[in-house]
């Protein structure tokens, strides 16, 4: 028998190289390169037009005769899943979902479908449970699933069969590393097995109107698995992120052609399932009896939702050459940096200190409006003096010491007092035309400026 022909392709880029290369000679990411098996057309139908697009062909159209109309949603019956994905489900949207392992992906799409079954024609294909695994867990959920139809199957053309036989609303697959096609030789999870199948997926969903969840799996950097197209190709990207060992999850929107990006979705999971949480500030706030000093709340954006997280400082003399650095939940690098600036534009060194930073909650914070609630709370942990309570802050400090403006400011300030803060540290910029009710504010131009002012009220 003849060896099969095979070549190198880049799971990031989909580069193809006939030999393996340490380094992509495109994307120029180290050890991407995967060998595929060189697939040939068969008699196969679909490998007898194995380029297709994605939608018919339609006319040219000057974009003034074009009629903008909104695109019509459904909801999932999950408001904070609605949220993320931009107010809900799109016809004919393709939605990519992934996550670590345990972290309740299935969870989540099984309550989603399950809800949706209720008014909808939904279909749940699995590629990695049986069909009494799946009804085991919709018993523990105590769902109603009795309108949810169920496969379990891993070949391609078969789910296209199911889908054409049941015009389902709604499909989810899960997952689609475990899927192939017969159009190619190359076994399940391949790259070249990935794209294929994603792209047959996503056509039928542009050609029908009926709406696929995608869940793929995630490399141990935690991105999703397989090429890079496969995020390209569908309309939606969400991430599941938090620690499996905690009982609350984030979803975070990092692709949206429906909606905004970084939209956050939070979660706490229960004996019943993920329950969506209604006031997710008071997940990132510690509970203190009294102010303790390296402790300052800031208010970020993620998408449209303001929300308050208390960023934690701790600064302890250095007993090593090179002291530590130390951030979780916030840039490493913009840590370094703005030690640089306390230094230079407020004269507070740090050199010989080990300074450690973190986002309660587990959050993710990659703004730079939390420039001024770090310094505030490591000059906090310096003098081990709290800073006053009721205090909530937010801005970006730049290397001249200048404090610069964060978007959407005001709703900021308003989601602040609704929740008790009377006393708020911010930009010039920033300042509200009318004041708010139950809140003082102090507006700042220059780091200095803002120790100052807070040593007035001391």
């Amino acid at each position: 028998m003849a060896k099969a022909k095979t070549n190198y392709t880049c799971s990031e880029c989909g580069a193809i190289a006939n030999r393996w290369t340490g380094q992509c000679a495109d994307c120029k990411a180290w050890n991407t390169m995967v060998e595929t098996v060189v697939d040939t057309p068969g008699v196969n139908r679909m490998s007898q037009t194995p380029h297709r697009s994605l939608a018919q062909t339609a006319p040219v159209l000057s974009l003034a005769d074009i009629e903008a109309i909104d695109v019509p949603r459904f909801g999932t019956g999950i408001e904070e899943f609605d949220r993320v994905l931009g107010g809900g489900l799109v016809a004919g949207g393709v939605v990519l979902i992934g996550g670590d392992p345990g972290i309740g992906k299935s969870t989540l799409l099984l309550q989603a479908l399950s809800s949706l079954s209720t008014v909808r024609s939904t279909l749940y294909v699995s590629g990695e449970e049986s069909g009494a695994q799946i009804a085991l867990r919709a018993r523990r959920l105590a769902v109603d699933a009795k309108d949810l139809k169920l496969q379990a199957e891993i070949q391609l053309e078969k789910i296209l069969g199911t889908i054409a036989d049941l015009k389902p609303d709604v499909v989810v697959i899960d997952s689609i590393q475990t899927m192939y096609s017969d159009a190619l030789t190359s076994a399940p999870g391949s790259v070249a097995q990935v794209r294929e199948c994603a792209a047959q997926l996503t056509r039928v969903a542009k050609q029908t109107g009926v709406t696929i969840i995608l869940v793929g799996h995630v490399t141990k950097e935690g991105a999703l698995a397989g090429p890079r197209v496969l995020e390209h190709i569908v309309d939606t990207v969400l991430y599941f992120e938090g620690d499996t060992q905690s009982s609350y999850r984030l979803v975070r929107a990092i692709k949206n052609r429906f909606g905004a990006v970084n939209e956050l979705g939070v979660f706490a999971m229960t004996e019943k399932g993920l329950k969506g949480v209604s006031n997710p500030s008071a997940l990132f706030l510690s509970q203190h009896d009294s102010q303790v000093p390296g402790s300052c709340v800031m208010v970020t954006q993620e998408g449209t939702r303001p929300l308050l997280v208390e960023i934690q400082a701790l600064v302890d003399t250095s007993h090593l050459p090179n002291a530590r650095r130390l951030s979780v939940g916030l840039e490493q690098n913009r840590l370094a940096m703005l030690l640089a600036v306390l230094h230079r534009h407020a004269g507070i060194a740090a050199f010989d200190q080990d300074v450690f930073i973190n986002a309660v909650g587990g959050v993710k914070i990659t703004e730079p409006a939390a420039d001024l609630a770090v310094l505030l709370a490591i000059n906090s942990s310096m003098r081990n003096k709290p800073l006053p309570r009721g205090l909530v802050v937010f801005g970006e400090v730049g290397l001249a010491g200048e404090i610069r403006p964060a978007p959407r400011g005001q709703e900021r300030l308003r989601e602040a007092a609704k929740l008790g803060f009377s006393l708020a540290v911010i930009p010039k910029s920033n300042m509200p035309k009318q004041a708010i009710e139950g809140m003082k504010i102090i507006a700042v131009e220059r780091i200095d400026e803002a120790f100052n002012k807070l040593r007035e009220i001391d």
